[in-house]
């Protein structure tokens, strides 16, 4: 019977309105009623929400409507899915600053947040032709390549792949094994200090590693950087290729 009202169990054992038959889809109820859990407050931003199938008896319904609703919440950019580990409140979106001497640390500090950061690879390879035109070299020669996970807060925010002249920089790796921070890694090498000389970003979806690394969503795009950093002299000593998170980062160029 259209209009019908069927009562759910809350986790404190209080009865739920649920309108069953009354036009308004029950994943849309859900939403509605997680929605406004967020705005009073009684979850938080970065707050794990409850299981599926603590969801699933709450409300009385099977597990593809709950699924549904948690879709169109982390669609609306109200909750953001980590594979394996859950759904979570989306926090507040951290302005990441682009400018002509972008460090991290210094971005994410200048909002109180906490930087860090850690090497997952380091390896010397050959360069391939857009990591030899973005360096200046041929095709060919030794780079260091350096894959980082930049974090916030202790989340991970950004995926980078940074690459050196092996020739102009033989300690690098050395340097970035000890210490994640490129910055310091180049002062080491003779570079105390660098501009950035172009950035240009797209968006795009996460290999199934990135997303497993930014601990997000495949099915949630990132916002993907080529960057050129130059010394003194206009000699290009990095380029790098990242993702952000975008469901946490957005990109602010200054100029």
């Amino acid at each position: 019977m259209a209009g019908v009202v069927e009562a759910s169990m809350t986790e404190t054992g209080s009865a739920e309105p649920l309108a069953r038959g009354g036009g308004v889809a029950l994943w849309r109820q859900i939403f509605g009623e997680i929605e406004r859990e967020i705005a009073s407050g009684r979850h938080r931003p970065g707050a794990r929400l409850p299981t599926e199938q603590v969801l699933t008896a709450r409300f009385a319904v099977n597990r593809h409507t709950i699924r549904r609703a948690m879709e169109e919440l982390e669609a609306a950019g109200l909750v953001r899915v980590e594979q394996g580990r859950g759904s979570f409140v989306a926090e507040d979106v951290l302005d990441y600053r682009l400018g002509a001497r972008t460090r991290f640390t210094e971005v994410i500090r200048r909002q109180n947040r906490e930087p860090s950061g850690r090497i997952l690879r380091i390896a010397e390879v050959p360069a391939e032709a857009a990591v030899a035109a973005a360096l200046g070299l041929s095709r060919g020669r030794p780079v260091v390549k350096a894959e980082r996970l930049g974090l916030v807060d202790g989340r991970p925010v950004v995926l980078g792949t940074h690459f050196f002249s092996a020739a102009r920089f033989p300690r690098i790796a050395a340097e970035l094994a000890a210490d994640p921070s490129v910055t310091r890694a180049l002062a080491a090498g003779g570079v105390p200090d660098y501009r950035r000389r172009t950035t240009r970003v797209t968006a795009r979806m996460p290999t199934p590693e990135e997303a497993g690394l930014l601990q997000q969503s495949r099915t949630r795009p990132v916002l993907a950087t080529e960057t050129v950093n130059t010394d003194s002299e206009g000699e290009p000593v990095e380029a790098g290729w990242s993702c952000y998170a975008a469901g946490r980062v957005q990109i602010v160029v200054e100029s």
